[in-house]
């Protein structure tokens, strides 16, 4: 008696089972009606056709390899259920006979098949070009439909919903919303990320939050993911373009906000500074070289630690840690405001901030006069596409650029239309803190301290001669700016924006010095 395994398959795990029933039913039948014995199953379930990569087709070639002495058929319900990829079906039906000469069998099609017969050649070659035909089709309709669920509907059409969201409603009527409990870890990371704050404390401190995605990449994805600011990747399809389009769920986070995150993220990668309690200002504190400062702890004679800021380009600088924590609280202490100027700022915050409210709603208006202009650009070139007045270079060409400046009109909306009240009361509840910036400074902790020396001094807050120095700071800090120089401080020389206009010849044609080329800092 001839003897015979079989393979069953079916790609979908959730109807599975009444699939593979159908399919032991119908090879069985045959297996009976041949007197063929049935040696061994091996069902796939859940997998793709596309390619032999499939758990129990290894089982099955493996089986092969080792017992095909005894084996003369392997049966398949259909041979759509053993390969779509025909080229690929053809050479292993074709090595199935050579090297171990079993036969394939498609019972529903009626195909014993015999490589060395014309007809059964030709037929099991047209049925697996035919399956790989319908699997092409499959993948252009679903490429189709997902394209036009996300770039033409702002659908997001996956199975799970991301860190932040929730999904409701069915089928075409699904959508994100969000959820603010996770929502506010994902405006942390954001922010965090801006004021230069290292990846490995964001993930630290959003896991404390409550963020449980792990990874090493766990924080760049969510920068990098596009929902957060209502917006989709969309892969291009046949003539369409692809790229970023609106969504309509609500963003997380304002597009100009995302953006501005991109560019960060494109930027090159910087040294890793490790955050030390000890040493707050490592990482943003410079040398006069320009470099940023590290820094170390030194042990002692008698076996204690003592901490200094170094910097790695040049030998010269090993500053005590003590002494630069002591400078710094000094100054501060000079930049702290007198109450009468707070009471000041107090008095004037209304009115300026019923200014600043009237101009964006001003521009406002004028974005969204600039946004419908720019949705009429996008409708004139889709007709002229689809009119064949335009070539498809062309339209992808305008699309890209108008479709840019359109998202970048979305974001400026966004961010002018913010809660401009949130603003108002934080300022009005914190305007006390900065009559004694001395104390704030040493309640803080690491992080919050680097954040107020990087505002302070617009990230440009230097070390030379025993003395700190700067070329910029707030104007309203810096009414004590001699008396911080006379006690040696810090020497804050205003960087200057305006040179005198020299000619770069003199009248015999001569070239005179570049006065630009010649700037220093201090």
């Amino acid at each position: 008696m001839k003897k015979a395994i079989r393979y069953l398959r079916f790609s979908d795990r959730k109807q599975s089972n009444g699939s593979i029933e159908r399919q032991e039913l119908y090879t069985g039948q045959w297996i009976r009606n041949n007197e063929v014995e049935l040696v061994d199953t091996f069902i796939d379930r859940g997998h793709s056709a596309k390619t032999f990569d499939r758990p129990d087709f290894k089982k099955l070639q493996e089986f092969i390899s080792k017992h095909h002495n005894r084996v003369d058929y392997l049966i398949v319900d259909q041979l759509d259920r053993f390969s779509r990829n025909a080229s690929e079906a053809m050479e292993y039906v074709k090595k199935l006979q050579r090297s171990y000469s079993i036969q394939i069998v498609s019972v529903t099609e009626g195909i014993t098949f015999d490589y060395d017969t014309p007809g059964s050649f030709f037929r099991a070659g047209l049925q697996l070009l035919l399956a790989e035909e319908d699997n092409i089709n499959r993948s252009i309709k679903v490429r189709g439909g997902i394209y036009t669920a996300k770039a033409k509907e702002g659908r997001y059409i996956y199975k799970n919903p991301p860190f932040g969201y929730y999904k409701v409603g069915e089928r075409k009527e699904r959508k994100l919303v969000v959820n603010e409990t996770e929502a506010t870890i994902v405006r942390f990371i954001f922010d965090a990320y801006l004021k230069d704050t290292p990846i490995y404390i964001i993930a630290e401190q959003a896991k404390e939050k409550g963020f449980k995605r792990s990874g090493n990449v766990a924080i760049q994805r969510i920068l990098s993911y596009p929902v957060y600011a209502g917006m989709q990747y969309v892969e291009p399809f046949k003539n369409y373009p692809g790229g970023l389009f609106p969504a309509i769920h609500e963003p997380i986070v304002d597009l100009a906000t995302w953006e501005q995150v991109q560019r960060k993220l494109k930027k090159p990668v910087k040294e890793k500074v490790v955050v030390s309690e000890e040493m707050p200002l490592r990482g943003v504190l410079k040398c006069s070289c320009g470099k940023l400062l590290t820094g170390a702890p030194s042990r002692g004679k008698l076996g204690k630690y003592y901490y200094y800021y170094k910097c790695n380009k040049t030998t010269h600088l090993n500053l005590s840690a003590i002494k630069a924590h002591d400078q710094l609280q000094q100054v501060f202490a000079l930049m702290s405001i007198p109450e009468r100027a707070i009471r000041v700022i107090r008095d004037s915050s209304d009115r300026i901030f019923e200014n600043k409210m009237v101009e964006d709603r001003r521009l406002v208006e004028e974005k969204k006069r600039e946004l419908e202009a720019e949705e009429a650009k996008l409708f004139s070139i889709e007709e002229k596409w689809i009119t064949n007045k335009i070539t498809h270079d062309t339209y992808e060409r305008w699309f890209s650029t108008v479709n840019n400046k359109r998202i970048a009109l979305r974001g400026a909306i966004d961010r002018l239309s913010g809660d401009q009240d949130k603003t108002y009361k934080i300022l009005q509840r914190n305007l006390e803190k900065l009559t004694d910036l001395e104390f704030v400074f040493k309640k803080t902790n690491v992080l919050e301290k680097q954040e107020l020396v990087r505002l302070g001094f617009e990230q440009n807050l230097y070390y030379q001669d025993g003395m700190y120095r700067t070329p910029t700071m707030i104007d309203l800090l810096a009414h004590n700016s001699d008396k911080m120089r006379e006690l040696r401080l810090l020497d804050y020389t205003k960087k200057r924006e305006n040179f005198s206009i020299l000619p770069l010849s003199g009248p015999d044609g001569t070239r005179t010095r570049d006065p630009m080329r010649d700037r220093h800092v201090f």
